[in-house]
Order: C-alpha cells, then structure tokens, then sequence
C-alpha cells in the first residue's frame, strides 16, 4: 500500500504550501491510533484556508486515508488537546518530507515539554470552573439544589482537568480515575458528592467551600498565559483581545475571564477616549505593567 501512496505523497510534497508529509503504518487490524486504516497519510499544509481535507483510499483488499491538516489546525489541537492521536502520529510517523525541519523541530518541542500550551490549558480549565462555581453557587443560594448538583460536578471536572495539566499530564477520558492518583484529595471531594449519605445541601455546600478554595490557589498560575499576553502592550481593547489567536481558545469564557481578573485587580481597566464625550472605551492592562511604569 505504501508503494501505490508514493505518487500521491510525491506530488504534495512538491506544492509550495506543504509543510510536511508523515506515513503513520497501524501496528493491529483494529488499530485505533489509525482509525482502523492500514496506514495514514498525514500532510501539514501552510495554507489555512480549509483546515482539514480527507480522502479515502483502497487497492481492493486494505484501505488507506490521508489527512491534509493546515498548521493553524494543528497548534489548535495541540494546545486545546482535543485530538489525542494527532500527537502518536507526529512520534510514530515515518518522516517523508520535512519543509525546513518543521515536523522535527514540533517534535524537539514536544519532547521538552510534553505538556504542550501548559500555560493555556490552565487558563482555560479554571476560565470554565470558575464559570460553572458561579453558576452553581447562584443556583445553590437560589436553595435549587438538583440545578446546583449539575454545576458542581462540572465545577469539579473543570480542578481535576486542572489539576492533572498543573502536574504535566494529559487529562484523560477517564478523569476521576487519573485523580485517584494524581490528587486523592480532590477525588475524595467528587467521591463526597456523589456518593456521601449527608443531605444534598450540605454536600454541595461543602464542595462550593472548596471550589472557591481552590479556585483562589490556582488563580496566579493559571491566569500566567493571558496576563503574559497582556503584557505585550500598554492596555487592549476587547476586540484585539479577541482577535489574538490563543486568547480566541477560550472562545465565551475569555470575556467572563477577564472580567474575573479585573475583580481581583489582577487586570486594571483604563478608560480611553470615544467619540462620544460621555463615554469611554473600556481597555485592559496588566497591573504588573502599571508597577513597573
């Protein structure tokens, strides 16, 4: 199979937008790092007009699928770390073309840290806790307690996602598992919820205690990627924030976030002019910037 994929490999390495152009071989037949294929042919492309395009191959008897990914498609899957297997098919891939070393400098870097985008995956893991504690808490002090259930459990699924990235490893689909390991004690708070005989109020009462706990521990470190970009320049504008491609990750939480920072006086507001005498834009800056002035 890999003799009859040559010509097609062949041909994409010579279009000036590719990146690079890996084969990925499975190792069983019901391998599920290649989706079950025989082998997988994996392109990086420069141009990220469409993000990812896939074709199905056969000679009859196995059957192959290639896979142009553009770069941007690919950072946003390795810092938001929704497509596990991207990163076995960068490690195994047979390496057939390589534009300017750019798959084994990826791979260089991966190797340093293996965790890659640490810093964003903090931030957006606590960005959607903190969203779901408030909810929770509003609902709880709303004495709703079943709609305040829902909210606590994905409150705590947003620390154990946090606590397993703060300790270098991938969360796994298998979270609470992984916390048993990584961090009992915030597994034994989901065990306490879900499992604990006391009344339904006194346990979510007892998680939304900790919750904010927590919450206050991992604020600093968690908030490092976003006041790092803050840091660039003297103050933003929501849009430009919005506009930076690692801060568009956060996608609705990053205004809630930021709103979180501002309360904590992590972020100061400033006011700069508008057309209307009466009012003012609502610009950002690092109070850290503000220090060092």
């Amino acid at each position: 199979m890999e003799q009859m994929l040559r010509p097609i490999y062949q041909e994409r390495a010579s279009q000036p937008d590719t990146l690079s152009v890996l084969l990925i071989e499975n190792q069983r037949e019901d391998d599920p790092t290649t989706d079950t294929f025989d082998e997988i042919l994996f392109i990086i492309s420069s141009n990220n007009e469409v993000p990812i395009q896939t074709k199905h191959y056969t000679d009859g008897q196995r059957k192959a699928a290639m896979h142009i990914i553009s770069k941007k498609q690919l950072t946003h899957w390795l810092l938001v770390g929704t497509n596990k297997k991207i990163i076995d098919w960068l490690v195994l891939g047979k390496i057939y073309f390589d534009r300017d070393e750019y798959v084994e400098r990826l791979k260089e870097r991966l190797s340093e840290e293996p965790l890659f985008g640490r810093g964003i995956k903090m931030g957006m893991e606590l960005s959607k806790m903190i969203r779901a504690y408030n909810e929770g808490k509003i609902h709880f002090e709303r004495k709703q307690f079943m709609d305040a259930h829902l909210y606590a459990i994905n409150s705590l699924h947003h620390l154990a996602r946090l606590v397993a990235i703060k300790h270098n490893a991938l969360p796994e689909n298998t979270v609470w598992s992984q916390m048993k390991k990584v961090d009992p004690a915030v597994y034994k708070l989901y065990e306490e919820l879900i499992g604990s005989e006391e009344v339904l109020e006194k346990r979510l009462d007892l998680v939304f205690l900790a919750s904010e706990f927590y919450i206050h521990n991992y604020t600093n470190e968690a908030s490092e990627h976003i006041m790092g970009i803050l840091n660039k320049k003297d103050s933003w504008n929501i849009q430009e924030l919005h506009e930076q491609e690692e801060l568009s990750l956060y996608s609705s939480d990053l205004e809630f976030f930021i709103e979180y920072l501002v309360d904590k006086k992590l972020i100061k507001i400033v006011c700069a002019p508008s057309k209307n005498d009466f009012l003012f834009h609502r610009e950002y800056r690092s109070s850290k910037a503000l220090e060092t002035k």
